[in-house]
């Protein structure tokens, strides 16, 4: 039996941590053993998660096999479109130009802030009272 070649990558976002398998075939993404549709409910993610498939004109050429951790949907698909970004170059380097200006290479570094002492959350101070 032949051993299929794949291409795997990291990617990340909030807290989340997507890693990527790509191989070819036709276009089927499964995250956590599910179906992408499935997994995020049909909803605008699924869009966000094939969006370098589009970007680099491979749509329908290759399957995808995600595993994911932490986070929740929002953090999970940006990871999930990050780690299928960098796979995508690693088949194939002329495909970095469109996925860079894209900005689907650049890792979102925005965090949730911590909240500070004396405060309600990172900012949100507690109501003044003059008396």
């Amino acid at each position: 039996m032949a051993v299929q070649q794949y291409f795997a990558a990291v990617g990340r976002r909030k807290t989340s941590v997507a890693r990527a398998r790509i191989m070819l075939g036709t276009g089927e993404i499964i995250v956590n053993g599910k179906p992408l549709e499935l997994y995020f409910g049909g909803s605008l993610w699924t869009a966000e998660v094939q969006e370098p498939f589009h970007v680099a004109g491979q749509f329908g050429r290759y399957n995808s096999d995600v595993k994911v951790l932490g986070g929740g949907l929002s953090g999970q698909a940006g990871a999930i479109r990050h780690a299928i970004s960098r796979a995508l170059v690693q088949s194939d380097e002329s495909l970095k130009p469109q996925l860079r200006k894209a900005g689907l290479l650049t890792r979102d570094a925005r965090m949730k802030e911590r909240k500070k002492y004396g405060l309600k959350r990172a900012r949100k101070a507690p109501q003044y009272t003059k008396r």
